[in-house]
């Protein structure tokens, strides 16, 4: 009777100290806790920063220059004696060079993705990816020069009357440049299929290319195509290799032959510190950033509304 009263106390002793150590604050983990957030403030306060500096800009620009002019305006003329400022012909080249360099890289990505995904073996996988990689590593501006020196040259074998400076090579180099990125993350996500879905497809006679097509590719739709959402978005803000390759004519034309300027070939271009600053040339570069920065932020948006969309769990 008494070891039964002794062994009560002491379970009594030991769950009240076992409540105490739980209730006891752990101020190393509040302090980790406040520290993470304000890593999470730095990312926030940089993103308005950026917004609001380009905000004051553009609205200082369309102070002085129509927003209906600027938006359906057909001429790019920002720094010629008489200035139009219709930037159609910017966004015309800055689409043109994401639509041709998606051509190049979402099929090939997509095709790489799958053979590392489900044909390739571990050790090929091992070769063939960091490869890919480094296409990732390599700088926009030795991508702009292989395109100026190496690219265009094969172009103009083929039709002579291709401009030095023309959209096709830069797009085409555009498209290499964002390969990984597509192919990284669609192999990504079909590694994240089940392999009970494979090996039902399998016991049902299907193919190996079968399983791939029609089984592994469609339960991981939603992040394959918010990898190519990703890839355009990064071509359309792409810097160096269409400063150097496209060149800085700004047409409206769907030539890709033809010399072109994109929205950050000119801000480059004015950005050199050749205008004035606080001037209306100079407040062209955050009106067309403003606008970069949209269709930017439009194409991140969307491919969160395609991932929630159409996003299946296993």
């Amino acid at each position: 009777m008494v070891e039964n009263v002794k062994v009560k106390k002491s379970h009594k002793s030991s769950s009240k100290k076992n409540n105490l150590t739980q209730q006891k604050p752990r101020h190393g983990e509040n302090v980790i806790k406040g520290i993470l957030f304000l890593f999470a403030l730095v990312s926030i306060f940089t993103t308005i920063g950026i917004v609001t500096i380009l905000l004051k800009e553009t609205v200082g620009f369309f102070k002085e220059v129509s927003i209906l002019e600027f938006l359906t305006g057909t001429e790019w003329t920002a720094l010629f004696a008489n200035p139009k400022f219709g930037v159609l012909p910017l966004v015309s080249g800055t689409l043109m060079i994401a639509f041709y360099g998606s051509v190049v890289a979402i099929p090939t990505g997509l095709g790489c993705a799958i053979y590392l995904s489900e044909y390739a073996s571990k050790r090929t996988r091992k070769i063939i990816k960091p490869v890919l990689e480094i296409l990732a590593g390599i700088p926009s501006i030795v991508y702009g020069y292989f395109a100026l020196t190496f690219i265009t040259p094969i172009i103009r074998k083929f039709v002579p009357d291709t401009m030095v400076f023309n959209a096709l090579s830069a797009s085409i180099t555009v498209g290499i440049m964002i390969i990984p990125m597509v192919s990284s993350l669609s192999e990504d996500a079909m590694k994240a299929v089940p392999d009970s879905l494979r090996h039902g497809a399998y016991a049902l006679g299907c193919t190996k290319f079968e399983v791939a097509t029609k089984v592994v590719v469609p339960a991981a739709l939603s992040s394959i195509i918010a990898s190519f959402v990703l890839a355009i978005s990064r071509a359309i803000g792409e810097t160096m290799i269409v400063t150097l390759a496209a060149g800085s004519t700004p047409n409206l034309t769907l030539n890709p032959l033809e010399s072109i300027q994109t929205m950050t070939a000119f801000i480059v271009q004015v950005a050199k510190g050749d205008v004035e600053h606080g001037g209306l040339i100079y407040k062209t570069i955050f009106a067309v950033g403003m606008l970069l920065f949209v269709i930017t932020l439009a194409m991140n948006i969307l491919a969160k509304l395609i991932i929630k969309k159409f996003r299946e769990e296993y």
